[in-house]
C-alpha cells in the first residue's frame, strides 16, 4: 500500500461525500504581516489594533481573504491536487472574524458532479466550511473545479449540478457583535467616502498596477499550504497546456482587492462572496490592474452605523482599467480580463 498521496481523481467522488481536511492551522500576526508584504493591502481595520478597537473589536482581525486562502489551502490535497483549473465561487459567507492565535480547520461536502464531454475531466462542486478552535463557523463557500480522471474507462457519474443562489442576501450578512462603525476615523483610514457616497452603476478605476513575480506568487501559495501542482512544478506543467506554471487564482483576488483600496478605502471587510469566475490564467511577469462597479447598496437591519456595497471587482492583465474592459456586447470577455468577482463589502455610513 502506497504511503504517499497522489490526490483524488474525478471518478473517486460521490454526491454527499464529506472530506475532513488535514492540518489545522494556527494563524499568527506574522502571517498577516507576510500577507501585507505580498499584496500591499492598506485597509485600516486589518492594519491597526487601535483602529480596530475604536470600532469595537478586541484587536485587528486578519484579512478576510487570508482566512479564505488558508481554509482553501486545507482543501487542495483532497479536492484539487489533480485539478486542471479552479473555475468559480458562490454562496460565500464570512460569519466570524479571525484573529491571530485562532486555529482554522476545514471540511467539504461534495454537492455536484458533471463529467465533461471529452471524458478526461469533470467538474466537481463542493461546499467548504472553515471553523475555528471553538468549532464556530468562520466562513463557508461553494466552489467548482475541473478535475482530471485517473481512469478514463471509469463509468460516467450521474450529472448533478447544484442550484446555487445568484447572490447572498443582505439579511444573511453577519457583523461581529459589539462593533460600531460610526466610530471610524476616516482621516486614519485614508478615505473620506462613506457608504452613502456610492451609487449603483458607478465604476471606479483603481488606477494602480502590480506586476507579479515568480517567487512571490509561489511564496504566497505556500503561505496557504496550497499544494496544487499547477502552481509549482515547471517540470510537469511546462509540458502542459500553457507551458508554464499557473498563478493561483486566489493570488489574483488578493491583488485586485488590495488595488481596490484606491477608491474603496473604507470598504474594510468582505462580508460575502456572491460569485466569482477565473476568466483567464495569469503568469509571472504580467501586470494586474483592477476596476470595480457598484452593483447594489443595502442597509443592514438594526444598523445605522454601517451599510453594505455589492461590488463587482474585475482584474485585468497588462491593461489599465480606465476604459473598464469587461464583457463585450456578444457576452465574451475582453482578452485582458482574468477575474470577475462579485462580493459584498461593509462600509461606515
Amino acid at each position: 500500500m502506497s504511503k504517499t498521496n497522489v490526490g483524488n481523481f474525478f471518478e473517486g467522488y460521490s454526491i454527499g461525500q464529506v472530506l475532513n481536511h488535514a492540518t489545522p492551522r494556527t494563524v499568527t500576526a506574522a502571517d498577516q504581516s507576510l500577507y501585507t508584504a505580498l499584496y500591499g493591502s492598506r485597509f485600516a481595520l486589518q492594519s491597526s489594533d487601535e483602529f480596530a478597537k475604536s470600532l469595537g473589536y478586541d484587536r485587528s482581525p486578519i484579512d478576510d481573504m487570508l482566512a479564505f486562502h488558508i481554509v482553501f489551502g486545507k482543501t487542495v490535497p483532497d479536492i484539487s491536487l489533480n485539478a486542471v483549473a479552479n473555475l468559480g465561487y458562490a454562496e460565500g459567507t464570512f460569519l466570524a472574524p479571525v484573529f491571530p492565535g485562532d486555529t482554522l480547520s476545514a471540511t467539504s461536502e461534495v454537492i455536484g458532479l458533471k463529467q465533461n464531454s471529452n471524458g478526461k475531466t469533470g467538474v466537481l462542486y463542493v461546499r467548504t466550511t472553515g471553523r475555528n478552535q471553538r468549532d464556530e463557523i468562520v466562513l463557508s463557500y461553494v466552489r467548482w473545479v475541473m478535475v482530471r480522471k485517473g481512469d478514463l474507462a471509469a463509468p460516467t457519474p450521474k450529472t448533478c449540478v447544484p442550484d446555487l443562489a445568484d447572490a447572498v442576501t443582505p439579511e444573511n450578512i453577519k457583523l461581529a457583535a459589539g462593533t460600531d462603525f460610526s466610530k471610524a476615523d476616516l482621516m486614519l483610514s485614508g478615505s473620506s467616502h462613506h457608504w452613502g457616497d456610492y451609487k449603483v452603476g458607478e465604476r471606479i478605476d483603481h488606477v494602480d498596477g502590480m506586476t507579479v513575480e515568480e517567487a512571490e506568487h509561489q511564496l504566497a501559495t505556500r503561505l496557504y499550504q496550497n499544494t496544487a501542482k499547477v502552481h509549482f512544478n515547471q517540470h510537469t506543467e511546462g509540458a502542459g497546456r500553457f507551458g508554464r506554471r499557473l498563478i493561483y487564482g486566489g493570488h489574483v483576488i488578493s491583488l485586485a482587492r488590495a488595488l481596490s483600496f484606491n477608491g474603496l478605502g473604507n470598504a474594510y471587510q468582505i462580508a460575502a462572496i456572491n460569485g466569482g469566475r477565473h476568466v483567464a490564467p495569469l503568469f509571472a511577469g504580467e501586470t494586474v490592474y483592477a476596476w470595480s462597479e457598484v452593483l447594489d447598496v443595502a442597509e443592514l437591519e438594526g444598523r445605522k452605523d454601517v451599510g453594505a456595497l455589492r461590488l463587482r471587482l474585475v482584474a485585468l492583465k497588462d491593461q489599465a482599467g480606465a476604459d473598464f474592459p469587461g464583457r463585450n456586447e456578444d457576452g465574451k470577455y475582453h482578452p485582458s480580463v482574468i477575474l470577475d468577482f462579485d462580493y459584498w463589502a461593509l462600509m461606515p455610513r
